[in-house]
């Protein structure tokens, strides 16, 4: 178990856990809205800082500013957390604590427009390699079934 989950996965985990509730229910800065997600924590193996990613779904249409603010409020607000975080969880020291906005929701989402946009000017013709269509090489043997012939 150890070797295939090590500490500081189950520790990142944890803290992942515990400050999405603490940020709900304990953090009152009205930089933050509510409905912060966690979207991953990175802790080194030393367990000495940990890297933590959030977004916010009504923070994604307003822009980076409001982006920035937020990074800028939560890394404010860090030590605040990491002291409530030191009485939740039984570790002899807590990892300092560093915000940083996810954008992975946003790159997906540019790369599903994209797509999009690609399926819906994409015209469908016919496969050249296709026995039926006209333009098909027939020159070519049929290897599919080599195997099966022979027998």
């Amino acid at each position: 178990m150890a070797k295939d989950y090590p500490r500081s996965y189950r520790v990142a985990d944890q803290i992942q856990r515990e400050l999405s509730d603490l940020i709900k229910h304990e953090l009152k800065d009205p930089r933050v809205p509510q409905m912060v997600t966690i979207a991953g924590v990175d802790v080194t193996k030393d367990l000495s800082s940990a890297k933590v990613y959030v977004s916010a779904f009504t923070i994604e249409a307003e822009g980076t500013e409001k982006q920035a603010e937020l990074v800028e409020a939560l890394n404010q607000g860090s030590g605040y957390l990491r002291k409530l975080l030191g009485g939740r969880m039984r570790l002899r020291s807590v990892p300092s604590l560093k915000f940083f906005y996810d954008e992975v929701q946003q790159s997906g989402s540019v790369l599903s427009s994209l797509i999009d946009q690609a399926v819906a000017t994409n015209t469908t013709e016919a496969d050249p390699l296709e026995s039926d269509h006209p333009n098909a090489d027939k020159s070519q043997p049929d290897v599919g079934n080599v195997w099966n012939k022979n027998l």
